[in-house]
């Protein structure tokens, strides 16, 4: 490997200090160590306009949410942003920089939601939550100063994989409508046999094993990875779904299934936009405090969402508004200083 020289220095540092793998700790210690890995390297949180705790209803009970909204006036676009963590570790604290960084430079209210994680909640429970943090993104997003037509979703790694799922959700649920996704160096498919899978196998970096407990922990039976709310590729149809921005790194295990994700749309009519970041591992998009790589793609992905979720040209005769959304209960909001 010909490392980025930030990331190997990073990579020295680690492997001086006798880093181990998390597959290889209890929960416990392998969520503590993700955390605060993924702080170290965020670099300090990106001050935001104001920063709302609060929850909202999930299928098996109230699931906490925490919503960005940067300086300026409204109404703005809505990003809905999953992190990542291989559906068995992280929190909103994990994404928490991700979403501060993304909520400035898009200049959109960003909602991320706790979704619950595996092995104590195996699929499908993550993706059903992630769908009704969408549906309650869409119904209250303008009592936080948000325009729901203009709704986006994202994440990273795991994320990704669920901001893909909730795509095909929406599709076939009925809505809500959604106009980009942004997927960075997504799981897409359980039973991925690609080079970057086998080529990718440092125990200092996400490797191929650290690919395969996330989804042990994930699935209840094998099974279940063929359905495409675990693997999007799988999905037998993937026309009509949102234009996509993907984003991988060269030194990843998930780099081809992500880059394959991305073909798939385009031949299915879906624009579909993807980049790959020479020298960089998974998890680099976290590490924008860190990586001049890491901060280039956020700043790319803020860009793309602009882009995606600008406002229309009004016409001369615009047509009425339709029928507002219901709003959705939820608990008192907790403003953050």
């Amino acid at each position: 490997m010909e490392l980025d020289p930030q990331l190997q220095a990073l990579y020295d540092r680690r492997a001086a200090q006798g880093g181990r793998p998390l597959y290889t700790m209890s929960l416990e210690e392998a969520r503590a160590a993700d955390l605060a890995a993924v702080q170290a390297d965020a670099g300090a949180p990106e001050p935001v306009e104001q920063v709302t705790d609060t929850s909202l209803p999930g299928p098996a009970g109230a699931l906490p949410a925490r919503i960005y909204r940067p300086a300026g006036g409204g109404p703005l676009p809505v990003l809905l942003y999953l992190f990542g963590g291989g559906w068995t570790l992280g929190s909103l604290e994990t994404g928490d920089a991700i979403c501060r960084s993304l909520a400035n430079s898009a200049g959109c209210l960003t909602i991320a939601v706790g979704y619950r994680l595996a092995p104590e909640h195996p699929f499908p429970a993550a993706p059903e939550d992630c769908f009704a943090g969408l549906r309650w993104a869409a119904a209250n997003a303008g009592r936080y100063g948000g325009d729901a037509g203009r709704l986006a979703v994202g994440g990273d790694s795991a994320g990704g994989n669920l901001a893909a799922a909730v795509t095909l959700m929406a599709r076939a649920r009925g809505g809500p409508g959604i106009r980009s996704q942004l997927l960075v160096y997504p799981n897409t498919d359980h039973l991925a046999d690609t080079p970057s899978r086998r080529e990718n196998t440092d125990p200092l970096l996400f490797n191929d094993k650290s690919v395969q407990w996330y989804w042990d922990n994930y699935l209840a039976s094998p099974e279940d990875g063929t359905d495409p709310l675990a693997s999007p590729l799988r999905a037998p149809d993937h026309s009509g779904l949102p234009p996509a921005l993907v984003i991988t790194a060269e030194y990843d295990p998930l780099r081809d299934e992500g880059e394959q994700y991305a073909a798939r749309l385009r031949d299915s009519g879906v624009p579909a936009e993807s980049t790959r970041y020479p020298g960089v591992t998974h998890g680099f998009f976290a590490m924008a405090g860190t990586l001049d790589a890491g901060r280039r793609a956020v700043e790319q992905a803020a860009a793309y969402l602009r882009t995606t979720l600008a406002a229309p040209v009004p016409d001369d005769d615009p047509e009425p508004p339709g029928p507002a959304l219901p709003a959705v209960s939820s608990s008192p909001p907790v403003t953050k200083g």
